[in-house]
């Protein structure tokens, strides 16, 4: 597969990532019974693994190596940041207040990845 496609297809899954993660986090801040649907635990894994499936080939397709590139060290760190966030956020907090928080933290950490990703710079915005 071409990387441009590669491309949409990792833009495309991480759109949906940023909305289902919306949509769950506003759910565990309602303590809505639809964060329990079977759906709601499946589809999200799906999604995020072929995002990182279209990371890994765009690595591979683009011979980009993250140690030569550090802006890409940096996704893989934030990404397993947010995934640490993400998991406290929607399953393993203890108070809806702890929750709320790591719900919050993990949304700048996406925010983050993906300005690191837009201008391939550790710190965005200093040259």
């Amino acid at each position: 597969m071409a990387y441009g496609l590669l491309k949409l297809l990792h833009i495309g899954t991480v759109y949906v990532t940023l909305t289902l993660f919306l949509v769950r986090g506003a759910w565990m801040l309602v303590d809505s019974p639809l964060l329990q649907r079977r759906w709601v635990k499946v589809v999200p894994h799906i999604n995020d693994t072929l995002l990182l499936v279209s990371a890994i080939s765009m690595l591979i397709v683009g011979h980009l190596n993250p140690l030569f590139h550090p802006w890409l060290l940096v996704k893989i760190g934030g990404l397993l940041l947010y995934i640490y966030l993400g998991t406290m956020a929607l399953k393993r907090g203890k108070t809806k207040a702890q929750r709320t928080l790591y719900f919050v933290a993990a949304l700048a950490t996406i925010g983050y990845i993906i300005s690191v990703a837009l201008t391939k710079q550790i710190i965005p915005g200093v040259i």
